[in-house]
Formats: structure tokens, sequence, C-alpha cells
């Protein structure tokens, strides 16, 4: 039996999942990413690299997965954390992890030397934020000079451990996408920026297609993972892409949603020019010259997570969830999610979380079925930005928390008025992965061919008209603008203050 392993090099957990040449699971492996926060968000690189192999070994020393059975492995995971490397391929320092903020004064140096909207023109993206490398080689430059010029190679998590299992430096596009230096439309590197930072296109990896297959794995690699010389690597794609990929959503129609502490949708865009100019950014897609777009929202179910833990600690989420499924009639209240601000489609930092029409005879259980209704009125908004923008959608791929609820798959149906299918794969980035590379060794012709082994639902929620929830859709968005307006006026009576 041939096997192929997908390996999600995730911000909390590493996996990696081995599947067989039909796509169904054989054996599973874990294990925490751990972080030195004495300095910001680092990670030791051969502490990661280490806890990579060990979970590899649990993995292919299991009763069901035989070394010599796997053909390939691909990669996904984490797309910001930057790795600096001296001219013998060695780490000169911790990798910085995307969660890392050191370099919101760079941000800001680069923001006032951009020419209005030139970052989305060339990036994709809608805002110079400190999670991108760029702003933290400019940091390195300006606050640890020995290390700026020892630096021989920029590269990003991912494509160093590609690097380190075949010997090849490789950026994928899809990952470079986040890299704040490379040209999403012309497809290189953006010059103007790498003058910025002081670097050349000598100091990072050639730049290659997502879920290329970089090469075999080198006798190093080979002995660490008790794996054969011959089992190939393939570069892999972003965890979101590779979600997509999992989900069967590899064409334009489709928005894949995952709602974990943060809610993000991935959608095809058919063109370049389609999706521009809609609030939502812009991405390298992971099949060669297509774009997708990717909004997130960070206040996703850390919404209900912040509400339960403050307000209905002692019930359990299957209890609520029973409860909800009680009560089906919504009830007057509003709840506005924002409680680490907003980004797509709006990205307004002011906002604020708001709970509105409050009555004597509401209850816990209303509040949390409003808390629900707010972060899917959030999606509504980005689903509706992304149909404005000219791109097709007529279902939603749903995974993460949220897919566990009926009553939350429902109202999120309901309020974006398309049917949310829930898919039996839970590991579905994992799955993606793994895809891309069987896909890579001829297993299938295409990723369309690959999904329809792939595509089994877990559940189906058709749209229900709702006037009261029409009602509240439309009550949501005015205490949104008021709230807006609102928290920038008393802004700009502090600032003459």
């Amino acid at each position: 039996m041939k096997l192929y392993i997908g390996v999600d090099l995730g911000s909390t957990n590493m996996k990696a999942t081995a599947y067989d040449t039909n796509f169904h699971c054989i054996a599973s492996a874990s294990s925490a990413v751990s972080y030195d926060r004495s300095c910001g968000v680092e990670i030791n690189l051969e502490q990661f690299f280490e806890t990579f192999v060990s979970v590899m070994k649990k993995l292919t020393t299991s009763e069901k997965v035989k070394s010599g059975q796997v053909a390939g492995i691909g990669f996904t995971g984490q797309a910001e954390t930057l790795v600096v490397l001296d001219k013998e391929g060695c780490p000169l320092r911790n990798g910085i992890s995307w969660m890392d903020e050191r370099s919101k004064d760079e941000c800001r140096d680069l923001e006032a030397f951009l020419e209005p909207g030139e970052c989305e023109r060339v990036t994709g993206q809608k805002a110079v934020l400190a999670t991108w490398p760029a702003t933290k080689i400019l940091w390195l430059k300006k606050n640890e000079p020995e290390v700026y010029e020892k630096a021989a190679h920029y590269m990003l998590l991912k494509d160093y451990m590609v690097y380190r299992l075949t010997g090849r430096r490789m950026a994928d596009c899809s990952i470079a996408t986040f890299s704040f230096y490379f040209d999403i439309y012309k497809k290189r590197y953006w010059k103007k920026m790498l003058d910025v930072l002081g670097i050349t296109e000598k100091q990072l990896p050639p730049l290659a297609e997502p879920c290329t297959e970089a090469g075999p794995l080198t006798k190093e690699a080979a002995f660490a993972l008790g794996l054969p010389r011959e089992t190939a690597v393939n570069i892999g794609t972003l965890d979101h892409f590779a979600g997509m990929i999992g989900m069967g959503n590899v064409e334009p129609g489709a928005i894949s949603l995952s709602t974990g502490t943060v809610m993000a949708l991935a959608a095809f865009a058919p063109s370049r020019t389609e999706g521009q100019d809609c609030g939502i950014a812009m991405h390298y897609g992971f099949l060669p010259d297509t774009y997708v777009m990717l909004p997130v929202a960070e206040s996703g179910g850390i919404s209900l997570e912040w509400f339960k833990k403050t307000t209905m600690s002692q019930m359990d989420y299957n209890t609520l969830n029973r409860e909800l499924e009680q009560r089906t009639c919504s009830s007057e209240i509003v709840f506005l999610p924002y409680l680490v601000g907003t980004n797509s489609p709006e990205f307004d930092t002011e906002a604020k979380g708001m709970f509105y029409g409050l009555r004597s005879e509401h209850d816990a259980v209303d509040m949390a079925r409003a808390v629900m209704e707010g972060v899917a009125f959030v999606l509504r908004k980005n689903c509706d930005a992304i149909q404005k923008a000219g791109v097709p959608v007529y279902c939603i791929y749903a995974t993460g928390g949220a897919a566990r609820s009926k009553t939350w798959c429902q109202i999120q149906a309901d309020i974006t008025g398309l049917p949310v299918i829930v898919l039996k794969e839970k590991e579905v980035a994992c799955l993606g992965a793994a895809i891309a590379a069987a896909v890579s060794r001829g297993e299938y012709t295409s990723y369309q061919e690959a999904a329809k082994l792939t595509h089994a639902q877990g559940g189906r929620y058709e749209p229900k008209k709702r006037e009261e929830l029409e009602r509240k859709y439309q009550k949501f968005c005015a205490l949104y603008e008021f709230m807006i307006t609102l928290e920038r006026q008393e802004a700009a009576d502090s600032s003459l203050q």
C-alpha cells in the first residue's frame, strides 16, 4: 500500500497524517509547538525541526504505517514566520514568529514611504502589518545589524523545512504572498521593497509554483526520519489553501469557511481584475496564475469563547447547543463581535464589541445565540463583498469548531442565503497537503479528480428565508456605522485636548 503524508506546521500544533491513495486516513500524530517569549515571539529552529522529526517518527512507527510505504510528504502551515540563515545555511538567530509585533515602528516607516494604494496594487494586501517578514527584516537592519550583515539567506518557515529535508531553496509563491516583498501579479520579487530593505534577490529563495515537488530526501534527512531516500517532498501551499484542496474547493463557485478562534474564508477569484477594490485582500493561489480572496475576521469563534468563559462557564458546548436547538426563534438582541477590532471588509481598528436590545426576559442562552448571529453577520458581509466583486458563490464548505454546531451552521445558512456543507474530513489542511503530494507524483491527473474521493458530506444546511434575521442584519449594519462614527468622534475630541 502506497501512503502520502500531509504535514501541517501549525502555530499551535504540528500535525502529520498518513493517507492511502484513496485518501482514507491511516494514522495521525501531533505535538505542541513551543515558543521563546523572552523577547517577542520566537521559534528555536533546531527545536522546531526536532519536533517535526518526533511527530514523523510517531507516525511512521505506528502499527498501521510502514516507512517503506511512504511515497511522498506534502507541507502546509503558517506563512509569515521569518528565518535568517548564514552562508552555510545555518540559522543566525531564532525564527521570528508571525505573531511577533516588534516591527510596528517599521510599519509606520513603510506606510510613509509607499504611495497610497501601492501595497495593494503590488502585493494584494490592504495594509502594512507587523506580521509581514519585510517589516521584520527592516527591524533587524535597525536593531540587530550584526545579524543583518551576516544574513546570506532569508526564507519563510515552511520553505525552511523543505530546505532542511531536500537541500533545495525554494519559495512557494502562495507563501511569498505574505512576505510583503513579492509582486503577486508579476510573479516576481518587488524590487522597490528589496531596495528599501537593503537586500537582493540572491538572498531570497528562487520562486516556485505552490505544490511543486522539491525533490527526494537528503541522506541525512532520510536517516533522521527513518524513510527511504526516494521519498518525494512537496513544498505544498498555505494552510488555508491546503484546506481548500482538502475540501474539494478547487475551482470558482464555493467559499471555504473555517471558524475556529479566527474566522477565515477563501474563494477563487476568476481573474486578477475581479476581486480588486472590494475591501478584501488578494493572494496568489495554489494553482498556477490563479488568485484567491482570503478575508479573515479575528472576531470569529473567539467571540463565543469569550462570552461562554465570562458568562456561562458552567455550561459545556454540547449543553448550550441542545438549549439553542429548543429555541427556534431569534431574540431581539444584536451583538457586534468586534472584540479585537475588525479587518475585512472594513479594516476599522476603532471597532468595538456591543450587545444591543437586552431586556429583562433575556438570559445567557439568548445572548449566546446573538453572539453566533453576530459572527454570521460578519460572514455575510464578507460573502456579499466577494460576490459584489464578481466572484460566483453557490455554497459554503465549513470546518472548524462552529461546524460542529447544527444551530450555528443553520444560522450561517439563513443569514448568508447560501447552503452550508459540513465535510466529514476534519483535518482538511493535512489532507490537502497529502493530495498535493499525490497529484504531483501522478497518482491523479488533477485536484478535481482527487477531490471526488474526498468530498464526503457530514451535513448540509439549506438556507431558510427569515424576515426577522434580515431585519436584524440591517440593524447590525446601522449599529456598526453608529459605533464607528462615535469612536472616531471620541478619538478626534481626545486629540484636541
